[in-house]
């Protein structure tokens, strides 16, 4: 034990100076993890930019190790998420290599002292602390961009309905509202200004949501354009669906919390209930509880 503690130290000292004199030197990013680091350093906490310029280093090795599909996936995933806090695939990256080294070293620390419950832990944290926080990011921005959407749309009839082209009256909207819906049309209009065709920015904007909303959207606009229907009608009709889907989503929501509450009120509450008017009906009995046990 003492010899496996002893050789833990010595790869972690190691590995510590290693590291430390590969952050000193001299050597030169390229150009594209340069603009990574250091675009979106205004979005990202202190912490995450020491962790991103901490592993920017190890950043290529990570995405060669991942290969080109899974990159493909993690960056699919991030534009999901919206980008939050300015992270970018090698941004992710190079959190994947802070985090899994000190993972590892972690992992190593608690095999050391016999604690395979935590070292177990540690490793999972290595591997999974950066998609936790993607999933919830991703989660979140969903469920606000859904919140937000039917009314939206309920507002962007009116204005077209007064008058205004469609173009004009998503730039009128968008200004007037705030969070990941208005900041995606933001960027869709700013697509259609650099010459991306209607449809082509739009099918951009289904692909950087993982909603059903708003692939509902997109397809009912491009439909409208195919068909020559009345873009205020399809916007109404569009809020009205939405909304109803919403309602059976939130019945059904309610349909999956009934059991869930009813099994801890079965497993705390009731076993707690019975203990307590047991022991106030012994309590109220005055039994002799020196008696019972012989003391």
């Amino acid at each position: 034990m003492a010899l496996l503690l002893a050789l833990t130290a010595t790869l972690c000292a190691a590995g510590l100076v290693f590291g430390y004199r590969l952050y000193r030197s001299q050597t030169k990013l390229p150009a594209d993890l340069q603009i990574a680091l250091e675009v979106g350093a205004t979005r990202t906490t202190p912490v995450g930019s020491a962790v991103d310029r901490l592993g920017m280093r190890w950043a290529p090795l990570v995405l060669r190790l991942m290969g080109e599909k899974r990159v493909d996936r993690v960056r699919r995933r991030i534009d999901f998420a919206g980008n939050p806090g300015g992270l970018t695939v090698d941004r992710y990256a190079a959190r994947r290599a802070v985090y899994g080294g000190l993972g590892l070293f972690g992992a190593l620390v608690m095999l050391s002292a016999g604690n395979y419950l935590f070292a177990v832990l540690m490793v999972a944290f290595g591997l999974f602390w950066v998609e936790v926080g993607i999933a919830a990011s991703i989660r979140i921005r969903k469920d606000e961009i859904e919140r937000t959407l039917p009314d939206f749309l309920d507002v962007l009839a009116v204005v077209v309905s007064a008058g205004l082209g469609f173009r004009q009256a998503l730039d009128r909207v968008s200004a007037r509202y705030e969070g990941p819906w208005a900041d995606e049309l933001r960027i869709t209009l700013r697509q259609m200004d650099m010459g991306v065709s209607r449809r082509q920015a739009f099918e951009d904007l289904r692909r950087r949501n993982d909603s059903e909303q708003v692939a509902m959207f997109v397809t009912a606009l491009q439909q409208g354009e195919d068909l020559g229907a009345p873009i205020v009608d399809t916007l109404i009709a569009l809020a009205t669906d939405m909304r109803r889907t919403d309602a059976q989503n939130a019945r059904r929501r309610a349909a999956k919390t009934v059991p869930k509450a009813t099994l801890v009120i079965t497993t705390v509450m009731v076993p707690a209930t019975l203990i307590l008017l047991v022991a106030g009906l012994f309590l109220g009995t005055d039994t002799d509880f020196n008696r019972i046990t012989g003391d």
